[in-house]
C-alpha cells in the first residue's frame, strides 16, 4: 500500500531522464514562441489575431488545446473515477456543443467580425454590430472578460502548482510560478501566433497521451476484463444512466451551451485564414476532441481498477493520470506524459491570457488613447498588450496561491460566467436582427449576475434538493437569452442596416461553403 498525493514522488521515482524530456518540452516551447515574435507581432491585428492568417489544422488543435485544459486530463477521470461513466455526459455534451458551434457560430462570426471594422475582440465586435457610440457594450463586456478570465486562468495554474507537488513532491507555489513563467514568456514575445503554434504541438502530445495511458493500463491489467472488473467493484461504474441523477446528468450534458460563448475559443475562428476553410478545421477538430475525451474516461474506469489492484489509496482523484502515466512507462515516457498534462495546462493559460490581454488594450487602453493613436502608434499598443499578459498572469497567481477547490470546479463556475454572459448575445447578434444595445447589456449583466448568485447561495441548498445542484449555466443561459430578447423588442435598435448586415453575412458565408 502507498498513497498517492505528496507522497506520489517518493514512490515512483522521477528519475533524470523525466526532468530532461520536461525541459526538453519547455524549450520547445519557447523555440515557437521566438518565432511568433519574428513572425506575426508587427501589430495589434498580428500580436492579438495572427492578422487573420491561421491555417484550419493550427485552428482546430489550438481551439481544441485551449478548451481542454488541465479539467481533461485530470479533472475528468477524476470525476468519473469518482462518479462513474455517468460523468461520461460531460463529455457527450462538450463534443455536440463543440461541433454545434463549429457550424452555427464559426462561419458567421469570422466574416462578421471583419465586416464589422475588422473586429479583434469580442467586446469590439459587439460595440460595432450594435453601433454602441457610447462604448458602454464594450466596456461591460470587456470588464467580464478580465474578472472571469482571471479566475479562469488561476484554474489553470492551480493544476500546475499540483502536478509538480504530486508528481514530483515539489513545492505547490514552485510548480505554480514555474509553470507561469514558461507560459508568460511565449505568450509574452509571439502574441497569437505563437499560442497558436504551441498549442498545436500541445495539441498533438495531449492526443498521444490520452489514447496510450487507458491502452496500456489495460494491457497491464486484464485487457477489456479491466471494465468487467470495475463493474463488479460497483455496479453503476459502468452505467451510463446509474450513479448521478437526473440533475446530475442535464449539467454534465449542458456544459455544451457554455462554447457559444467562451472568447478564447471563438476567437480562433476569427483568426483562420478563410471560411472555406472551417469544414477541415471542424472534421479535424472534432476527432480530435472525441478521441481524446473518450481516452480521458476511459483512465477514470480503468484507473479504478488499476488503484484497486495494485491497493493505491488515492487521496486526490484528479491525480489519478499522475499515478498511472509514472508507475506504468519508463521515465523517458513518464516525462513525455507529465507534458502531456503541462501541455494541457499551459495552451489554456496562454489562450485567456492572450484574450484577457487583448481585452484590456483594445476595449479599456484604447479608449483612454483613442482610434487615431492606435492606428499611429502600433508599438506602442503592441507593448501594452505585452504588459497586460503579465498584470493578468500575476493577479491570477495570487488567486491561486491558496487552492481552495478542485479543478473541474474551478473551470466549471468561469465556463458557466461566459457561456451565460456571452452565448446568447453571440447567437443573436449572428442571427437577429431585433437586437438592440440595452438588450445586450441587460442580458450580459443577468447571465453573469444569476451564475454567481447560483454558485454562492443556491448550490449550498443542494443537500435540501437536488434541484439546487443544478449546473449554473442552465439558469444563467436561460436567463440571458430572454432578458436579451425581451428587453431588446421594448428599447431603441441601432441606426444602421443590420437586416442588410445580416443577409451579406449569410451570403457570403454560403458563397464561400459552396466553395469550400
Amino acid at each position: 500500500m502507498f498513497t498517492l498525493g505528496a507522497s506520489l514522488s517518493s514512490q515512483v521515482n522521477p528519475d533524470w531522464q523525466t526532468y530532461i524530456m520536461l525541459g526538453a518540452y519547455f524549450v520547445v516551447l519557447l523555440i515557437i514562441g521566438y518565432y511568433g515574435y519574428k513572425k506575426a507581432t508587427g501589430n495589434i491585428s498580428e500580436y492579438m489575431l495572427g492578422g487573420r492568417n491561421i491555417g484550419p489544422y493550427v485552428t482546430a488543435l489550438s481551439a481544441g488545446a485551449s478548451d481542454m485544459s488541465g479539467w481533461m486530463i485530470m479533472g475528468l477521470p477524476g470525476e468519473v473515477y469518482t462518479t462513474g461513466l455517468s460523468a461520461a455526459w460531460l463529455a457527450i455534451g462538450l463534443t455536440i456543443g463543440a461541433y454545434i458551434n463549429y457550424l452555427v457560430v464559426a462561419p458567421r462570426l469570422r466574416v462578421y467580425t471583419e465586416k464589422a471594422g475588422d473586429a479583434i475582440t469580442l467586446p469590439d465586435f459587439f460595440r460595432n454590430r450594435l453601433d454602441d457610440k457610447s462604448n458602454v457594450i464594450k466596456i461591460i463586456s470587456g470588464g467580464i472578460i478580465v474578472v472571469f478570465f482571471t479566475l479562469y486562468t488561476h484554474s489553470g495554474m492551480v493544476s500546475g502548482g499540483k502536478l509538480f507537488d504530486s508528481a514530483f513532491g515539489l513545492d505547490y507555489h514552485f510548480g505554480l510560478l514555474l509553470v507561469a513563467f514558461i507560459v508568460i514568456a511565449y505568450t509574452f514575445f509571439g502574441g497569437y501566433l505563437a499560442v497558436s503554434l504551441t498549442d498545436f504541438f500541445q495539441g498533438v502530445i495531449m492526443l498521444i497521451a490520452m489514447v496510450m495511458v487507458p491502452i496500456v493500463a489495460m494491457m497491464q491489467l486484464s485487457g477489456l476484463d479491466t471494465l468487467s472488473q470495475a463493474a463488479e467493484l460497483k455496479p453503476t461504474n459502468l452505467d451510463l444512466f446509474r450513479g448521478t441523477t437526473i440533475i446530475g446528468i442535464i449539467s454534465f450534458f449542458a456544459w455544451g451551451l457554455g462554447y457559444f460563448g467562451q472568447p478564447h475559443i471563438i476567437v480562433r475562428f476569427m483568426s483562420i485564414k478563410s471560411v472555406k476553410q472551417l469544414p477541415t478545421a471542424r472534421r479535424f477538430g472534432i476527432s480530435w476532441m472525441a478521441i481524446s475525451l473518450l481516452g480521458a474516461v476511459g483512465v477514470g474506469l480503468v484507473g479504478i481498477t488499476f488503484v484497486n489492484d495494485g491497493g493505491v489509496t488515492l487521496q486526490d482523484p484528479e491525480t489519478l493520470f499522475i499515478l498511472m502515466g509514472q508507475i506504468l512507462f519508463h521515465p523517458l515516457v513518464g516525462g513525455f506524459l507529465l507534458a502531456a498534462i503541462l501541455a494541457a495546462i499551459m495552451s489554456t493559460i496562454s489562450s485567456q491570457l492572450l484574450v484577457t490581454s487583448s481585452s484590456l488594450t483594445e476595449d479599456f487602453y484604447k479608449l483612454f488613447r483613442g482610434e487615431e493613436a492606435a492606428k499611429k502608434h502600433e508599438k506602442e499598443f503592441v507593448l501594452v498588450g505585452r504588459l497586460s499578459v503579465i498584470v493578468v498572469a500575476i493577479a491570477s497567481i495570487m488567486i491561486a496561491w491558496t487552492p481552495n477547490d478542485t479543478i473541474l470546479n474551478l473551470v466549471g463556475n468561469a465556463w458557466a460566467g461566459f457561456g451565460s454572459a456571452f452565448g446568447p448575445l453571440v447567437l443573436l447578434s449572428l442571427y437577429w436582427k431585433g437586437l438592440s444595445r440595452t438588450g445586450a447589456v441587460s442580458g450580459m449583466l443577468s447571465g453573469a449576475i444569476v451564475v454567481i448568485i447560483w454558485i454562492a447561495f443556491v448550490k449550498p441548498l443542494g443537500d435540501i434538493n437536488d434541484f439546487f445542484n443544478l449546473y449554473e449555466i442552465v439558469p444563467g443561459f436561460l436567463t440571458s437569452l430572454i432578458v436579451t430578447i425581451v428587453v431588446s423588442k421594448i428599447t431603441k435598435k441601432p441606426q444602421i442596416d443590420v437586416e442588410g448586415d445580416l443577409e451579406e453575412v449569410r451570403q457570403m458565408v454560403k458563397g464561400d461553403n459552396q466553395k469550400a
